[in-house]
């Protein structure tokens, strides 16, 4: 075994074990409080309730270490036992080694690469979810939305990686800064289309129904200076029963998505708090940040290809010819595999910035109402509705979680003030 498979598998291992002694370390903390509602929870939840919410996370818990160990087995045999170059020689000798052929390669070996990963994912809905209440899908839906979303990536992602291996050629040893041109632009195009264009493929967005409601969050957006064309309602409830709300888009494209099991749940002042949360995000320029942030780290990940993709040591490591070493289809096979081993350890940055912005929408949302009691009040709906977890371990939220969690949300509206 080279140096560079040795490294590999010791990035695997630690990867590995650090994700499980976290997931570990997270279900022991949310036990150990489960005899009785912490005391800043028990004017909204009872016992019974919160006790299911910590079968929930134990629950998932389990799962996801299954899961996890599972995929890191299919990865180490994918990469070590030779797999890869036979798929990549296999579907070449049939679909050819041009550009298009190249592509369509590049999109199958994917999709074959994924199918180890259906029965958890049907596991993941029909067992778990369904366990707990969540789940309002059915097999056929399930199915459907599953060749949906296969038709999508082809149609989408097929011409995309064709351009992608056309530049490597075509625009010389600088090809990734062409790439990577290429694909922030296809990022910008995506969040306008996305909303407006993938999602009606597989939910129903439909304008805000005309009444009290309507009119209260169409005041609120007035007054908080967000001309907003129309709020949309999706049938969330369609898939689950958990409950959402984002923004997406910018400018004349924005859009304020609100689940329709959340309006099932909130009373109007709640749902008007979430708003303003949602609002907030726009106000404070956080989706451009975002925005910014993806984009460098998208430059970055294309300059490291670049530099990979100028030798041939990497492909040659993992069973690739001498002759495939010099293709960057094996280099681009290789990077989407292994990059996980690197961006997993860059959660924690990624979580801490969102944390932020998370911070900084309540606060606006807070000074919009001109109370934290309807924020906080939706807050807690949310969470017991959801079943999370409301006491994760503070270095387990601290590498994952993407939002503070409730005793400090409800801590930061209290304190916290935007510039």
């Amino acid at each position: 075994m080279n140096l560079i498979l040795i490294t590999f598998v010791c990035l695997l291992v630690l990867k590995l074990v650090t994700g499980i002694v976290l997931d570990l370390i997270n279900m022991r903390h949310a036990r150990a409080a489960s005899s009785e509602v912490p005391e800043s929870f028990r004017d909204f939840i009872d016992l019974p309730t919160y006790q299911k919410s910590i079968e929930y996370t134990v629950a998932k818990t389990r799962f996801g270490i299954v899961t996890e160990v599972y995929d890191t087995l299919i990865l180490a045999v994918v990469l070590l036992a030779g797999f890869l170059p036979w798929l990549y020689h296999a579907l070449s000798g049939v679909l050819g080694y041009g550009v298009w052929g190249q592509s369509a390669v590049l999109f199958f070996v994917g999709v074959i690469l994924g199918l180890p990963g259906l029965p958890f994912d049907w596991w993941g809905t029909f067992r778990l979810e369904e366990r707990f209440g969540f789940n309002k899908s059915t097999v056929g839906l399930w199915v459907v939305d599953k060749i949906k979303g296969l038709i999508l990536g082809f149609v989408i992602g097929f011409p995309l990686l064709a351009l992608l291996i056309y530049l490597v050629s075509a625009a010389g040893t600088l090809w990734w800064v062409w790439g990577f041109s290429v694909f922030f632009i296809f990022q910008l195009v995506m969040v306008v289309a996305y909303p407006m264009f993938i999602m009606p493929l597989f939910n129903k967005l439909e304008p805000m129904e005309e009444g009290a409601l309507k009119d209260r969050l169409f005041a609120l957006a007035d007054r908080t200076g967000f001309k907003a064309q129309t709020i949309l309602v999706i049938d969330g409830s369609k898939r689950s029963g958990h409950s959402n709300a984002f923004f997406s888009g910018f400018g004349r494209f924005r859009r304020i998505v609100l689940y329709d099991t959340l309006i099932e749940q909130m009373d109007e002042v709640e749902l008007e708090a979430v708003l303003a949360h949602e609002i907030g995000h726009y106000k404070l320029g956080h989706i451009p940040k975002m925005i910014a942030m993806s984009g460098v780290s998208t430059l970055g990940m294309f300059a490291l290809l670049g530099w990979l993709a100028n030798g041939t040591w990497l492909a040659e490591a993992f069973y690739f010819s001498a002759t495939d070493a010099g293709n960057i289809v094996p280099v681009l096979l290789l990077f989407m595999l292994l990059s996980g081993l690197l961006t997993f350890w860059l959660s924690p940055l990624t979580s801490r910035l969102s944390r932020k912005h998370e911070y900084e929408a309540d606060a606006f949302a807070r000074d919009a109402m001109e109370s934290s009691a309807p924020l906080s009040s939706a807050l807690r709906k949310m969470h017991k509705e959801n079943l999370s977890n409301l006491t994760p371990h503070p270095i387990y939220s601290a590498f994952y979680y993407s939002h503070p969690t409730l005793l400090e949300r409800e801590a930061s509206l209290k304190t916290f003030k935007n510039k």
